[in-house]
């Protein structure tokens, strides 16, 4: 049900029931699905232009701002490389960067770094900190990882068994910007206890 709430809120599938509303009307969204979803035949540069040429923005201008964001997620000199050659988490990076190019109200996330493994998701956690912090955009990211909603997010939601409700709606009031070393504190920790126990 979580990918479901997801693509509800995204306009990609219409809702059998209830309704949901935005403050101020229909925002701009971007997304990032789990797997990196880049097509194969686009170099990097190219996937993240792809959004702003379906818009009509003259090649130039999307360029410079497909650009800045390769800047951002930290894959200057990558601009020509294709999907394949780029690992999973820069892979991920470019995804995000194409979600971010159109300058979303809202970014939303389904697992996007579910199939990684575990040293590239733990980097990968710090890069979207750190990207949070300079574009301070609204995310909604869904996740199976205490330590992963814990380390990004301010506010994690646990949503029991269908029908999904909620279960836990827990504040996160750890300090940003969010260094790795925070995961290791005590509060850290108890949080991890009160959403594990939780889950239980």
């Amino acid at each position: 049900g979580k990918s479901t709430l997801l693509r509800i809120l995204a306009g990609l599938l219409e809702p059998t029931s209830g309704s949901f509303t935005f403050a101020g009307g229909r925002p701009r969204i971007g997304m990032v699905f789990q797997q990196s979803n880049l097509m194969p035949w686009r170099t990097a540069l190219e996937n993240i232009t792809l959004p702003l040429e379906i818009q009509g923005v003259p090649a130039d201008e999307a360029c410079a701002r497909a650009q800045e964001l390769i800047d951002l997620v930290g894959l200057q000199g990558f601009e020509a490389s294709w999907p394949r050659d780029l690992s999973g988490g820069m892979a991920q990076r470019v995804a995000i960067a194409r979600a971010l190019v159109h300058d979303p109200d809202i970014l939303l996330l389904d697992e996007p770094f579910g199939s990684l493994d575990a040293m590239t998701r733990e980097r990968m956690w710090t890069e979207l900190s750190r990207i949070w912090q300079v574009r301070q955009k609204t995310v909604l990211m869904v996740t199976h990882s205490i330590g992963e909603s814990l380390f990004l997010a301010d506010r994690v939601l646990v949503l029991t068994q269908r029908p999904g409700r909620i279960k836990l709606d827990m504040g996160v009031d750890l300090p940003r910007p969010r260094a790795d070393e925070i995961r290791y504190t005590a509060h850290f920790g108890k949080l991890a206890r009160r959403l594990k126990e939780t889950i239980d």
